[in-house]
Protein backbone atom coordinates (compact mmCIF):
# COMPACT_ATOMS: atom_id res chain seq x y z
CA UNK A 1 0.00 0.00 0.00
CA UNK A 2 1.41 3.35 -1.07
CA UNK A 3 1.78 5.85 1.74
CA UNK A 4 0.15 9.21 1.06
CA UNK A 5 1.77 12.16 2.82
CA UNK A 6 -0.47 15.20 3.13
CA UNK A 7 1.17 17.12 5.96
CA UNK A 8 3.52 19.38 4.05
CA UNK A 9 2.63 22.29 6.33
CA UNK A 10 4.25 20.35 9.17
CA UNK A 11 7.44 19.67 7.26
CA UNK A 12 8.77 18.83 3.81
CA UNK A 13 11.49 16.49 2.59
CA UNK A 14 14.85 17.90 1.51
CA UNK A 15 15.05 18.20 -2.27
CA UNK A 16 17.92 16.41 -4.03
CA UNK A 17 19.24 19.71 -5.38
CA UNK A 18 19.24 21.16 -1.87
CA UNK A 19 21.04 18.17 -0.36
CA UNK A 20 23.63 18.38 -3.13
CA UNK A 21 24.16 22.06 -2.31
CA UNK A 22 24.72 21.24 1.37
CA UNK A 23 27.02 18.21 1.21
CA UNK A 24 30.35 19.91 0.40
CA UNK A 25 30.19 22.01 3.57
CA UNK A 26 29.96 19.03 5.91
CA UNK A 27 33.43 17.75 4.94
CA UNK A 28 35.90 19.46 2.61
CA UNK A 29 34.29 22.89 3.02
CA UNK A 30 33.81 22.71 6.79
CA UNK A 31 35.69 25.93 7.70
CA UNK A 32 34.43 28.39 10.30
CA UNK A 33 33.20 31.53 8.48
CA UNK A 34 34.69 33.73 11.22
CA UNK A 35 38.22 32.45 10.51
CA UNK A 36 40.59 34.48 8.34
CA UNK A 37 42.36 31.64 6.53
CA UNK A 38 41.27 30.21 3.18
CA UNK A 39 38.72 27.62 4.34
CA UNK A 40 37.13 30.19 6.65
CA UNK A 41 36.96 32.75 3.85
CA UNK A 42 35.34 30.13 1.64
CA UNK A 43 32.66 29.45 4.26
CA UNK A 44 32.11 33.18 4.70
CA UNK A 45 31.63 33.42 0.95
CA UNK A 46 28.94 30.73 1.13
CA UNK A 47 27.06 32.78 3.76
CA UNK A 48 27.43 35.94 1.70
CA UNK A 49 26.06 34.21 -1.40
CA UNK A 50 23.15 32.76 0.61
CA UNK A 51 22.30 36.20 2.00
CA UNK A 52 22.31 37.74 -1.48
CA UNK A 53 20.15 34.96 -2.89
CA UNK A 54 17.60 35.11 -0.07
CA UNK A 55 17.43 38.90 -0.18
CA UNK A 56 16.62 38.71 -3.88
CA UNK A 57 14.01 35.97 -3.31
CA UNK A 58 12.25 38.13 -0.71
CA UNK A 59 12.54 41.43 -2.55
CA UNK A 60 14.84 42.87 0.13
CA UNK A 61 17.00 45.91 -0.63
CA UNK A 62 20.21 44.52 0.87
CA UNK A 63 21.82 41.20 1.79
CA UNK A 64 22.56 42.74 5.20
CA UNK A 65 18.84 42.59 5.99
CA UNK A 66 18.93 38.77 6.12
CA UNK A 67 19.79 37.23 9.50
CA UNK A 68 20.18 33.48 9.94
CA UNK A 69 18.46 31.69 12.83
CA UNK A 70 17.72 28.12 13.89
CA UNK A 71 14.01 28.07 12.96
CA UNK A 72 10.84 30.07 12.44
CA UNK A 73 9.99 29.97 16.13
CA UNK A 74 13.31 31.57 16.99
CA UNK A 75 12.78 34.21 14.32
CA UNK A 76 9.32 35.06 15.68
CA UNK A 77 10.60 35.28 19.25
CA UNK A 78 13.51 37.46 18.22
CA UNK A 79 11.27 39.78 16.20
CA UNK A 80 8.86 40.41 19.07
CA UNK A 81 11.24 40.43 22.00
CA UNK A 82 14.09 42.16 20.19
CA UNK A 83 11.95 44.97 18.81
CA UNK A 84 10.02 45.61 22.01
CA UNK A 85 13.20 45.65 24.11
CA UNK A 86 15.14 47.90 21.74
CA UNK A 87 12.30 50.40 21.34
CA UNK A 88 10.90 50.49 24.88
CA UNK A 89 11.51 54.24 25.11
CA UNK A 90 8.87 54.82 22.44
CA UNK A 91 6.29 52.64 24.18
CA UNK A 92 5.38 49.19 25.38
CA UNK A 93 2.37 48.37 23.24
CA UNK A 94 2.24 45.44 20.81
CA UNK A 95 -0.61 44.50 18.45
CA UNK A 96 -1.14 40.97 17.17
CA UNK A 97 -4.03 38.63 16.29
CA UNK A 98 -5.85 35.73 17.89
CA UNK A 99 -4.95 33.37 15.02
CA UNK A 100 -1.16 33.66 15.19
CA UNK A 101 1.16 30.70 15.58
CA UNK A 102 1.98 30.00 19.22
CA UNK A 103 5.54 31.19 18.56
CA UNK A 104 4.08 34.70 18.35
CA UNK A 105 1.28 34.35 20.90
CA UNK A 106 3.48 32.81 23.59
CA UNK A 107 6.24 35.35 22.98
CA UNK A 108 3.64 38.10 23.34
CA UNK A 109 2.40 36.49 26.53
CA UNK A 110 5.93 36.46 27.91
CA UNK A 111 6.29 40.15 27.10
CA UNK A 112 3.14 40.84 29.14
CA UNK A 113 4.84 39.33 32.20
CA UNK A 114 7.63 41.87 31.70
CA UNK A 115 5.23 44.83 31.77
CA UNK A 116 4.44 45.20 28.08
CA UNK A 117 0.85 45.63 26.90
CA UNK A 118 -0.53 43.39 24.15
CA UNK A 119 -3.67 43.94 22.08
CA UNK A 120 -4.89 40.70 20.50
CA UNK A 121 -7.22 41.44 17.60
CA UNK A 122 -10.15 39.09 16.95
CA UNK A 123 -10.31 37.41 13.55
CA UNK A 124 -13.26 36.89 11.23
CA UNK A 125 -14.92 33.58 10.37
CA UNK A 126 -12.04 32.81 8.00
CA UNK A 127 -9.25 33.55 10.47
CA UNK A 128 -8.27 36.91 8.95
CA UNK A 129 -7.96 40.49 10.17
CA UNK A 130 -8.43 43.68 8.17
CA UNK A 131 -6.19 46.69 7.74
CA UNK A 132 -8.95 48.78 9.31
CA UNK A 133 -8.89 46.65 12.46
CA UNK A 134 -5.15 47.08 12.75
CA UNK A 135 -5.34 50.82 12.12
CA UNK A 136 -7.95 51.25 14.84
CA UNK A 137 -5.80 49.34 17.34
CA UNK A 138 -2.75 51.58 16.90
CA UNK A 139 -1.85 54.00 19.69
CA UNK A 140 0.80 56.63 20.28
CA UNK A 141 2.82 54.09 22.27
CA UNK A 142 2.45 51.20 19.78
CA UNK A 143 5.88 49.85 18.85
CA UNK A 144 5.12 46.77 16.77
CA UNK A 145 2.33 45.03 14.87
CA UNK A 146 2.71 41.30 14.17
CA UNK A 147 0.25 39.65 11.77
CA UNK A 148 0.69 36.19 10.31
CA UNK A 149 1.03 36.20 6.51
CA UNK A 150 -0.86 32.95 5.93
CA UNK A 151 -2.43 30.90 8.70
CA UNK A 152 -0.65 27.64 9.39
CA UNK A 153 -3.84 25.74 10.24
CA UNK A 154 -6.56 26.91 7.86
CA UNK A 155 -4.42 28.51 5.16
CA UNK A 156 -6.16 31.90 5.08
CA UNK A 157 -3.94 34.65 3.67
CA UNK A 158 -4.17 38.04 5.37
CA UNK A 159 -4.21 41.36 3.42
CA UNK A 160 -0.57 41.96 4.32
CA UNK A 161 0.13 44.75 1.84
CA UNK A 162 -2.81 46.82 3.06
CA UNK A 163 -1.90 46.18 6.70
CA UNK A 164 1.74 47.00 6.08
CA UNK A 165 0.85 50.30 4.46
CA UNK A 166 -1.33 51.57 7.33
CA UNK A 167 1.25 50.47 9.88
CA UNK A 168 4.10 52.22 8.04
CA UNK A 169 2.03 55.39 7.66
CA UNK A 170 1.53 55.40 11.43
CA UNK A 171 5.28 55.14 12.05
CA UNK A 172 4.95 51.71 13.66
CA UNK A 173 7.06 48.64 12.86
CA UNK A 174 5.45 45.68 11.12
CA UNK A 175 6.42 42.00 11.51
CA UNK A 176 4.87 39.06 9.70
CA UNK A 177 5.28 35.36 10.38
CA UNK A 178 5.67 34.08 6.81
CA UNK A 179 6.74 30.57 7.78
CA UNK A 180 3.84 28.96 5.87
CA UNK A 181 3.81 31.52 3.07
CA UNK A 182 7.48 31.47 2.09
CA UNK A 183 8.04 29.28 -0.93
CA UNK A 184 4.30 28.90 -1.57
CA UNK A 185 3.16 32.38 -2.59
CA UNK A 186 5.05 35.48 -3.81
CA UNK A 187 6.66 37.60 -1.10
CA UNK A 188 8.06 41.11 -1.51
CA UNK A 189 9.07 42.80 1.73
CA UNK A 190 9.37 46.23 0.11
CA UNK A 191 6.07 46.22 -1.77
CA UNK A 192 4.31 44.80 1.28
CA UNK A 193 5.76 47.45 3.65
CA UNK A 194 7.24 44.74 5.88
CA UNK A 195 9.92 45.61 8.45
CA UNK A 196 10.53 42.11 9.78
CA UNK A 197 9.69 38.70 8.28
CA UNK A 198 10.21 35.19 9.69
CA UNK A 199 10.70 32.01 7.69
CA UNK A 200 11.84 28.42 8.20
CA UNK A 201 13.67 26.29 5.62
CA UNK A 202 11.97 22.96 6.29
CA UNK A 203 8.64 24.34 5.11
CA UNK A 204 9.90 24.75 1.52
CA UNK A 205 11.96 21.59 0.95
CA UNK A 206 15.01 22.75 2.85
CA UNK A 207 16.64 21.25 5.96
CA UNK A 208 15.27 21.38 9.50
CA UNK A 209 17.09 23.45 12.09
CA UNK A 210 17.64 26.63 10.07
CA UNK A 211 15.54 29.73 9.46
CA UNK A 212 15.89 33.43 8.85
CA UNK A 213 14.66 36.80 10.04
CA UNK A 214 14.52 39.68 7.58
CA UNK A 215 15.12 42.98 9.39
CA UNK A 216 14.78 46.13 7.29
CA UNK A 217 17.88 48.30 7.27
CA UNK A 218 17.70 50.94 10.00
CA UNK A 219 15.28 49.02 12.24
CA UNK A 220 16.54 48.93 15.82
CA UNK A 221 16.44 45.41 17.29
CA UNK A 222 18.10 44.00 20.40
CA UNK A 223 20.52 41.09 19.95
CA UNK A 224 19.09 37.60 20.30
CA UNK A 225 22.27 35.96 21.61
CA UNK A 226 25.41 37.45 23.10
CA UNK A 227 28.97 36.16 22.88
CA UNK A 228 30.16 36.81 19.33
CA UNK A 229 30.05 39.16 16.36
CA UNK A 230 28.08 36.88 14.04
CA UNK A 231 24.97 38.13 12.20
CA UNK A 232 26.00 41.76 12.52
CA UNK A 233 26.54 41.28 16.28
CA UNK A 234 22.86 40.42 16.69
CA UNK A 235 22.98 36.61 17.01
CA UNK A 236 26.19 35.18 18.40
CA UNK A 237 27.27 31.65 17.50
CA UNK A 238 28.95 29.90 14.60
CA UNK A 239 26.63 29.87 11.61
CA UNK A 240 25.23 26.59 10.30
CA UNK A 241 26.92 26.88 6.91
CA UNK A 242 25.63 23.68 5.22
CA UNK A 243 22.01 24.27 6.19
CA UNK A 244 22.13 27.97 5.36
CA UNK A 245 23.40 27.08 1.89
CA UNK A 246 20.57 24.55 1.60
CA UNK A 247 17.94 27.04 2.76
CA UNK A 248 19.01 29.63 0.19
CA UNK A 249 18.95 27.02 -2.58
CA UNK A 250 15.53 25.72 -1.50
CA UNK A 251 14.01 29.22 -1.47
CA UNK A 252 15.56 30.06 -4.84
CA UNK A 253 14.11 26.90 -6.42
CA UNK A 254 10.71 27.54 -4.82
CA UNK A 255 10.59 31.07 -6.23
CA UNK A 256 11.74 29.95 -9.69
CA UNK A 257 9.08 27.21 -9.85
CA UNK A 258 6.35 29.07 -8.00
CA UNK A 259 4.03 30.06 -10.84
CA UNK A 260 3.83 26.55 -12.26
CA UNK A 261 3.60 24.82 -8.88
CA UNK A 262 0.94 27.22 -7.61
CA UNK A 263 -1.23 26.46 -10.64
CA UNK A 264 -0.79 22.69 -10.29
CA UNK A 265 -1.36 22.46 -6.57
CA UNK A 266 -4.22 25.00 -6.50
CA UNK A 267 -6.14 22.81 -8.96
CA UNK A 268 -5.70 19.80 -6.68
CA UNK A 269 -6.73 21.86 -3.65
CA UNK A 270 -9.86 23.17 -5.37
CA UNK A 271 -10.74 19.70 -6.64
CA UNK A 272 -10.47 18.25 -3.14
CA UNK A 273 -12.53 21.04 -1.55
CA UNK A 274 -15.20 20.72 -4.25
CA UNK A 275 -15.48 16.96 -3.75
CA UNK A 276 -15.60 17.33 0.03
CA UNK A 277 -18.51 19.74 -0.25
CA UNK A 278 -20.22 17.59 -2.87
CA UNK A 279 -19.83 14.13 -1.32
CA UNK A 280 -19.58 14.69 2.45
CA UNK A 281 -22.67 16.38 3.91
CA UNK A 282 -21.12 16.31 7.38
CA UNK A 283 -18.01 18.17 6.23
CA UNK A 284 -17.29 21.89 6.60
CA UNK A 285 -14.34 23.51 4.83
CA UNK A 286 -12.47 25.86 7.17
CA UNK A 287 -10.70 29.01 6.06
CA UNK A 288 -11.26 31.41 3.20
CA UNK A 289 -12.56 30.01 -0.08
CA UNK A 290 -10.10 31.85 -2.31
CA UNK A 291 -7.69 33.88 -0.19
CA UNK A 292 -5.85 30.81 1.05
CA UNK A 293 -2.58 29.01 0.53
CA UNK A 294 -2.56 26.92 -2.66
CA UNK A 295 -1.89 23.68 -0.79
CA UNK A 296 -4.18 23.91 2.25
CA UNK A 297 -7.45 21.97 2.74
CA UNK A 298 -8.78 22.14 6.29
CA UNK A 299 -12.10 20.42 7.00
CA UNK A 300 -14.25 19.53 9.96
CA UNK A 301 -15.94 16.14 9.65
CA UNK A 302 -18.70 16.61 12.18
CA UNK A 303 -19.44 13.64 14.39
CA UNK A 304 -15.93 12.20 14.12
CA UNK A 305 -13.23 13.16 16.62
CA UNK A 306 -9.99 14.27 14.97
CA UNK A 307 -7.87 11.74 16.84
CA UNK A 308 -10.03 8.82 15.75
CA UNK A 309 -10.05 10.04 12.16
CA UNK A 310 -6.26 10.48 12.13
CA UNK A 311 -5.72 6.95 13.43
CA UNK A 312 -8.12 5.50 10.87
CA UNK A 313 -6.47 7.42 8.04
CA UNK A 314 -3.01 6.39 9.25
CA UNK A 315 -4.05 2.73 9.13
CA UNK A 316 -5.04 3.34 5.52
CA UNK A 317 -1.60 4.80 4.79
CA UNK A 318 -2.68 8.45 4.81
CA UNK A 319 -0.73 10.98 6.88
CA UNK A 320 -2.33 14.32 7.72
CA UNK A 321 -2.90 16.32 10.90
CA UNK A 322 -5.51 17.97 13.04
CA UNK A 323 -3.75 21.33 13.05
CA UNK A 324 -0.34 22.79 13.76
CA UNK A 325 2.43 20.21 14.11
CA UNK A 326 3.72 22.21 17.07
CA UNK A 327 0.56 21.40 19.05
CA UNK A 328 -0.21 17.92 17.70
CA UNK A 329 0.63 16.32 21.04
CA UNK A 330 -1.72 18.63 22.92
CA UNK A 331 -5.27 17.78 23.89
CA UNK A 332 -6.22 21.46 23.70
CA UNK A 333 -8.64 22.41 20.89
CA UNK A 334 -7.34 24.57 18.04
CA UNK A 335 -7.06 28.19 19.19
CA UNK A 336 -7.36 29.25 15.54
CA UNK A 337 -10.71 27.55 14.95
CA UNK A 338 -11.99 28.78 18.31
CA UNK A 339 -10.95 32.33 17.38
CA UNK A 340 -12.87 31.92 14.11
CA UNK A 341 -16.02 31.24 16.15
CA UNK A 342 -16.33 27.58 15.16
CA UNK A 343 -18.67 25.48 17.35
CA UNK A 344 -16.97 22.88 19.60
CA UNK A 345 -18.14 19.97 17.43
CA UNK A 346 -16.35 21.39 14.40
CA UNK A 347 -13.23 22.27 16.35
CA UNK A 348 -12.94 18.72 17.75
CA UNK A 349 -13.32 17.17 14.30
CA UNK A 350 -10.87 19.28 12.29
CA UNK A 351 -8.44 17.69 9.85
CA UNK A 352 -5.70 19.53 7.96
CA UNK A 353 -4.53 18.21 4.59
CA UNK A 354 -1.58 20.08 3.09
CA UNK A 355 -0.48 19.11 -0.39
CA UNK A 356 3.02 19.06 -1.82
CA UNK A 357 5.27 18.12 -4.70
CA UNK A 358 4.44 14.40 -4.54
CA UNK A 359 0.67 14.89 -4.38
CA UNK A 360 -1.40 13.56 -7.29
CA UNK A 361 -5.09 13.54 -8.20
CA UNK A 362 -5.09 9.76 -7.70
CA UNK A 363 -3.92 10.26 -4.13
CA UNK A 364 -6.61 12.86 -3.50
CA UNK A 365 -9.25 10.43 -4.81
CA UNK A 366 -7.99 7.74 -2.46
CA UNK A 367 -8.15 10.13 0.48
CA UNK A 368 -11.68 11.14 -0.50
CA UNK A 369 -12.65 7.47 -0.52
CA UNK A 370 -11.36 7.04 3.02
CA UNK A 371 -13.18 10.18 4.15
CA UNK A 372 -16.40 8.79 2.68
CA UNK A 373 -15.90 5.62 4.71
CA UNK A 374 -15.44 7.66 7.87
CA UNK A 375 -18.52 9.66 6.96
CA UNK A 376 -20.64 6.52 6.47
CA UNK A 377 -19.34 5.04 9.72
CA UNK A 378 -20.42 8.16 11.60
CA UNK A 379 -23.87 7.93 9.97
CA UNK A 380 -24.27 4.31 11.08
CA UNK A 381 -23.23 5.13 14.64
CA UNK A 382 -25.70 7.98 14.74
CA UNK A 383 -28.49 5.69 13.57
CA UNK A 384 -27.65 3.26 16.37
Amino acid sequence: MEKIYLDYAATTYVRDEVLEEMLPYFKEGFGNPSSLYESGRRAAGVLDAARKSMAKSLGAASKNEIHFTACGTESDNWALRGIMEANAKKGKHLVTTAAEHHAVLHAAGHLETLGYEVTVLPVDEYGAVSAEQVKNALRADTVLVSVIYANNEVGTVNPIREIGRVVREAGVLFHTDAVQAAGSIPLDVQKDWIDLLSLSAHKFYGPKGVGALYVREGVKIAPLLYGGAQERKRRAGTENVPEIAGMAKALLLAVQEMDEEMRRISLLRDYMMEKVRECLPRAVVNGHGTHRLPNNVNISLKGIESEAALLSLDMAGIECSSGSACTSGSLEPSHVLLAMGKPPEEVRSALRFTLGKTTTKEQIDRVLGQLKELHCRADRLEEC
